[in-house]
């Protein structure tokens, strides 16, 4: 009796100091992986920030809603790159490692902001210019396409299994973050410099910006240490991560990711990047107090995340993904509408804040949701392309299809719309299991 209880400490002492060591591995991973998601974000993002003003340097034309039109058009071609870069660089992350991808995709995010920041305007050029802009976003496109998988990977297998939901979530904070930082810029360029030069040339340099800091990143991420869900894969007879693989393997989990992701990935873009141009085009704000409204709205979103992951991490991710769907379905409609007559500044602030709570159910745990679904063989594949479809199909079209309805005479066609397209994902909330406990990522 007395042997087990002499020894019972020292048994304990090492692995508790294992355990500090890799609690503080783990941090340091998390914090390096989600600074470069921020600043990959924040280069997609000012595109959309910025569209108000450059948009007529490319698409000239008297209707501003036309020159809208054309620049969501561009917006939503990058999309369509997406899938085309989560085929590639998942592949690529799940064979030669997650943080490879990771650097891989920022690589890319620095040409397409360098690009737009050096572009001919259509006055200079004519048709080169908007050439020059679609490049520039198609290539950003495969950036993206990349880095929501391997960072939503990476993120979750660096997490521990009682905080994962909590860690992973930090995935949507830095998507935020970097949407943030890019309206941040804005609105530090709107105080700074005359409307006039911000039309003439300020607009460039957010993109300046993001060129700069996708450089320093792409050091950052070369030093990050990779995952042992990788490490471990890695050593096993595992199949090679290929799309046939994916789809003849696991046909179920990849269509699960696809339809749990249209409906959230819609509601997420027509809360956040439409809801600047529509605060303008349609209840009538000038594009200084749209801009103040979508900031202050997405930063109080953004801490949301991991109040939401880390509530996901004690009753599991099913019960938000429904809450998300219920309140998406019953409050879209007449949200909007609502939105459409206010003129308060305050009452538009709080109408857009309950659509971004509401949308919060997706937000923050739609990342460990996915990795959750795979093994960690074609775990960055998985989540990245199915992904990608989705957010292409959905998400990427979004504003288009916002600006189109209201073109056609018929702006609350939207509304139900979106509406129709969560209910959808609703389906597949109630019936899939929750990933929280049948969790496909192996303990580290």
């Amino acid at each position: 009796m007395s042997h087990p209880s002499t020894a019972k400490p020292s048994a304990i002492a090492s692995p508790g100091n294992a355990s500090a060591v890799s609690t503080r591995m783990r941090l340091k991973a998390i914090v390096g992986g989600a600074t470069g998601n921020l600043v990959e974000w924040y280069d997609w993002y000012a595109y959309a920030a910025f569209t108000l003003y450059f948009a007529p340097h490319f698409f000239p034309s008297a209707d501003p809603t036309a020159q809208l039109l054309g620049a969501a058009a561009v917006f939503a071609v990058g999309f369509f790159m997406r899938p085309l870069g989560a085929w590639i660089m998942g592949i690529y992350a799940d064979r030669r490692g997650r943080k490879s991808g990771l650097a891989l995709s920022v690589t890319l995010m620095c040409a397409g902001s360098l690009m737009i920041a050096v572009s001919p305007t259509y006055q200079q050029a004519g048709l080169v210019a908007p050439a020059v802009l679609l490049v520039a976003r198609l290539l950003q496109g495969l950036s993206v396409g990349g880095e929501y998988g391997a960072s939503a990977t990476y993120l979750s297998e660096m997490a521990g299994r009682k905080r994962r939901g909590f860690f992973s979530s930090f995935q949507y904070v830095t998507l935020i973050g970097g949407q943030l930082t890019a309206i941040g810029v804005l609105l530090v360029l709107q105080a700074t410099m005359s409307e006039a030069a911000l039309e003439d040339w300020g607009w460039r340099i957010p993109f300046a910006i993001g060129a700069v800091l996708a450089i320093v990143v792409f050091w950052i991420r070369r030093g990050l240490a990779e995952t042992q869900s990788f490490t471990k894969a890695r050593a096993t007879d595992a199949p090679a991560s290929s799309a046939l693989a994916l789809f003849r393997h696991h046909p179920r989990e990849a269509v699960t990711v696809m339809l749990l992701t249209a409906g959230g990935t819609l509601a997420f873009y027509a809360y956040s990047i439409y809801m600047q141009k529509f605060l303008v085009n349609t209840s009538g704000f000038d594009r200084e107090t749209a801009s103040r409204i979508n900031g202050a709205s997405l930063f109080l979103f953004m801490l949301l995340q991991p109040l939401a992951g880390a509530l996901s991490d004690r009753v599991g991710r099913k019960p938000l993904l429904i809450g998300f769907g219920v309140a998406g379905v019953v409050g879209t409609y007449p949200l909007f509408a609502t939105l459409e007559t206010t003129r308060d500044p305050w009452m538009a602030f709080a109408l857009v804040m309950v659509g971004l709570v509401i949308v919060t159910g997706y937000t923050a745990i739609n990342a460990v949701v996915k990795a959750e679904l795979f093994p960690a063989h074609i775990r960055a594949l998985g989540v990245a392309l199915p992904y990608a479809l989705a957010n292409t199909l959905f998400g990427g079209t979004a504003e288009y299809v916002a600006l189109r309805f209201k073109d056609a005479g018929w702006e609350r066609g939207f509304y139900w719309y979106v509406t129709a397209v969560i209910a959808a994902s609703l389906v597949v909330y109630l019936r899939m299991k929750d990933t929280r406990d049948s969790s496909a990522i192996a303990e580290d």
